[in-house]
């Protein structure tokens, strides 16, 4: 496959697997740091590339006021069916747009602004993450909280090709099989997931192609581009359980205010 050269490609293709996934790896790990930080915000909370809303519905709970903003309208298909399944459709809504340019008016003032599961990693750019930031000053509130997870092992991920990663059932009786790839392109910094998910039902079987790619972000070049998009930053985490930053950390978490 190809190198993606937007950040955006491949999820819409992803959109009918993602849970699927999510739910034998990253699975829950991240909801209770999330979701508290939701709660503590007085005021809107705006998730940037909510998806399926794994993370969207339990901090829509604890929001005084919920927006999620996506891409892939087949992401957002399944996140309203879930909003409205919570009955969180009051307080909740969601916008189909670019994270690169946030569909608000300035005049919106979000109080916390979230970046979970590695989002911006997947802007590809220096420019396409820039604006991104600056977009998020934009409509948050002076003093409003922004925060933001990395994978710092991207880089160190070993590449190999056709492997079989996950196996099992999903919903309707079918199983799934994932068969992944890993790529890295050291000098637009990027690691790339080609994968393939084979769906078998009833005999018959069908293959998804699905190609996503994260660009490696360092917790210096993270507070960099923060404090010249104008804002300070208050924390460095290594966990979701608010540990001392590490470099060998599973992820990292950069908290920030904008001045």
């Amino acid at each position: 496959m190809s190198t993606p050269t937007e950040g955006w490609h491949g999820w819409d293709a992803y959109a009918r697997f993602y849970d699927w996934e999510n739910a034998q790896t990253v699975g829950r790990r991240d909801v209770r740091f999330w979701a508290d930080l939701a709660g503590r915000a007085d005021g809107t909370v705006l998730e940037l590339g909510c998806g399926t809303g794994r993370l969207s519905v339990p901090v829509a709970r604890k929001a005084r006021r919920f927006v999620g903003v996506d891409r892939s309208a087949a992401m957002l298909r399944k996140l309203r069916a879930r909003l409205r399944r919570a009955r969180l459709t009051a307080r909740a809504s969601l916008v189909r747009g670019d994270i690169r340019e946030l569909p608000f008016r300035a005049d919106r003032r979000c109080q916390l602004v979230m970046a979970p599961y590695g989002m911006l990693q997947s802007l590809l750019s220096d420019d396409d993450l820039a604006a991104t930031l600056h977009g998020v000053a934009r409509v948050l509130a002076p003093g409003g909280t922004f925060g933001v997870d990395l994978a710092p092992g991207l880089p160190r991920w070993g590449e190999y090709a056709r492997r079989v990663g996950l196996r099992g059932p999903m919903s309707g009786g079918r199983r799934v099989t994932l068969i992944e790839s890993v790529r890295q392109v050291p000098g637009q910094g990027l690691t790339v997931f080609d994968q393939e998910f084979v769906e078998t039902r009833r005999g018959r079987r069908k293959s998804y192609p699905v190609s996503i790619a994260f660009r490696t972000l360092s917790v210096p070049e993270m507070i960099e581009r923060l404090e010249a998009a104008g804002f300070a930053v208050d924390a460095v985490l290594g966990g979701y359980r608010q540990e001392a930053w590490s470099p060998d950390a599973e992820i990292w978490v950069v908290i920030a205010r904008r001045r």
